[in-house]
């Protein structure tokens, strides 16, 4: 297993925003979470990443309790997250966020290749390479925020939301780079409002509301629960 969340409480002030939600993720996989706006999925990638704080239960890595580890820490341990609304740096180049996201590495050549790699996977970013962030279209700006996030070599991709806002044909390249990162060896787990999207391309499935686990099954299953289908999937 290469990651156990056990029985997480997370509260925002006394709001209590996840309730006693656990996931597992084997290596290799794609496990989405999907649940309407405010069920507490971006909460629980938060918790991961440790940008927010629990108030009990545990997270583990590779076999190694990380929820009391800070975030750079977690990151150095090989855990990734593309944040909800991109969060691009938008006065600095293309290059420059690419770079950005490789600040905790010091192996110079690779940095290099790896930057070149990223350039197969998102060509429209190298022909954009000097252009600043901020100028880059909606879904330029999510191939960016992601191709930034794999900078760090992760060996766990937190992506949260990378459909949101963009249009049809964006999504599905979204989604085409998302089983490409995934089959090139990178275990994500994927939070999405777009549960055909999420669904097609996850092995395994979880559905939140208001902050807990109700469904967890076969993401294929979970694509023909009838619940799911008259929610999530418009019938």
């Amino acid at each position: 297993m290469l990651m156990s969340v056990k029985n997480i409480s997370v509260f925002y002030d006394n709001v209590q925003a996840v309730h006693q939600v656990s996931i597992e993720v084997e290596e290799g996989g794609i496990v989405c979470l999907i649940g309407s706006n405010g069920a507490g999925k971006t909460t629980v990638l938060r918790a991961i990443s440790g940008l927010q704080r629990l108030a009990s239960g545990q997270i583990y890595f590779s076999d190694r309790r990380i929820d009391r580890l800070s975030p750079e820490n977690i990151m150095k341990l090989g855990i990734g997250h593309v944040l909800e609304g991109r969060r691009v740096f938008p006065f600095l180049t293309v290059l420059e966020n690419l770079q950005m996201g490789s600040f905790i590495r010091n192996d110079r050549q690779g940095i290099r290749d790896d930057i070149e790699k990223i350039f197969v996977l998102f060509p429209r970013l190298k022909e954009r390479v000097k252009q600043q962030a901020g100028t880059l279209s909606g879904g330029e700006q999510q191939m960016l925020a992601i191709a930034r996030a794999m900078m760090s070599r992760p060996k766990l991709l937190l992506m949260d939301e990378p459909s949101l806002g963009l249009a049809p044909l964006v999504v599905a390249e979204v989604g085409r780079i998302i089983k490409q990162i995934n089959k090139e060896g990178t275990t994500i787990i994927l939070v999405e409002q777009n549960a055909h999207m999420a669904l097609s391309i996850a092995q395994t499935g979880y559905v939140m509301e208001t902050g807990s686990v109700v469904l967890h099954s076969v993401a294929s299953d979970l694509a023909q629960n009838e619940l799911v289908k008259k929610i999530y999937l418009g019938g």
